[in-house]
């Protein structure tokens, strides 16, 4: 009975699952997705594209009651994040999208899960001088869980060569099980950043640079190297080369795209394409996303995501933990 017990997969179930970032990654693990999440109908059709329509329901998680949710082993949560962004306003758990956190908690209350896995930006822990990140423990350990807690970089633990410093909490129900469990060690960045990228779009001049926009003479004499990537920031060009991309954006596809990374290809010098931006998440190369999403919403999309490697390494480790 008990090698049994062993060998059942671990079901979970994910609140603000995006395209389905954390969701594949626990799946790469050998997990099972029972039931997720998601407001955002564009990227919960990419998500059904790629993990299947049976488990994701789309709509404000304030209007799912926690009893229609399906028993499961692990909640993960990425909650949205700009309210504690230095990007952002951080206006914190005053703003509404702050304040979406407490949604999880809702669901832990009622569901009462062996595991909670959270994702957030790296300031979630210092903003409003650590009141924030009090305000998640005090939330959840009263309900009887034990935490770890740490900041991991894609280039440092996941072999992808993209900056994106995010905190993962990890709550385990059972206090003998969070003593077993430890965070991936570090791995060499072995991958190179030129390597994840076509050598030309030029079908699609719509990533190129010509002499309509207004930046095209600094990037001429800027963009010289082939094995990094530029950046545009509010205040112009960057003159940095980036062997490791800046972190990916959600608003990458304001501002005529100009946050998106750019880089000099066999025919000129372009921005990245939504599938590379996808590939510097650590996403697999058959993951797409749904027919006839806009560029916009497809630069949305995986700047909101996470990086996969990375999920799949701390997922392998609850298992071990659990097991």
């Amino acid at each position: 009975m008990d090698t049994i017990a062993r060998c059942k997969k671990l079901k979970i179930a994910s609140l603000f699952a995006g395209i389905g970032g954390i969701d594949l990654g626990f799946a790469q693990a050998g997990f099972d997705i029972v039931w997720a999440n998601e407001i955002d109908k564009s990227a919960a059709d990419t998500y059904r594209y790629n993990l299947g329509d049976s488990s994701i329901v789309v709509g404000d998680i304030k209007n799912i009651e926690a009893n229609e949710i399906p028993d499961f082993d692990v909640l993960t949560a990425g909650f949205p994040c700009q309210s504690f962004s230095t990007a952002g306003s951080q206006r914190g758990f005053e703003d509404s999208r702050g304040n979406l956190f407490f949604q999880v908690v809702r669901v832990v209350e009622a569901k009462n899960p062996k595991v909670i896995f959270l994702e957030n930006v790296e300031n979630l822990i210092e903003h409003d001088d650590g009141k924030s990140f009090l305000t998640v423990y005090n939330a959840l350990a009263p309900l009887g869980y034990s935490f770890k807690y740490k900041v991991l970089e894609p280039y440092e633990y996941g072999n992808i060569p993209q900056k994106r410093a995010r905190v993962f909490i990890v709550g385990f129900l059972d206090d003998s099980v969070c003593s077993k469990f430890s965070f991936p060690a570090p791995i060499p960045l072995t991958q190179k950043i030129e390597t994840l990228f076509e050598r030309s779009v030029k079908h699609s001049d719509c990533y190129y640079y010509d002499n309509s926009n207004q930046h095209f003479s600094k990037l001429k004499t800027l963009v010289t190297r082939r094995d990094c990537v530029y950046r545009i920031y509010d205040y112009g060009v960057s003159p940095k080369a980036y062997t490791i991309c800046p972190t990916l954006i959600a608003y990458m596809a304001t501002c005529n795209h100009e946050r998106v990374p750019i880089i000099l290809d066999d025919y000129g010098i372009r921005r990245l394409t939504p599938y590379e931006c996808l590939k510097l998440q650590g996403f697999p190369n058959d993951f797409k996303f749904a027919p006839g999403t806009p560029m916009r919403n497809a630069y949305k999309q995986v700047g909101n995501s996470v990086c996969v490697p990375i999920i799949k390494r701390i997922a392998e480790q609850i298992k071990i933990a659990m097991e």
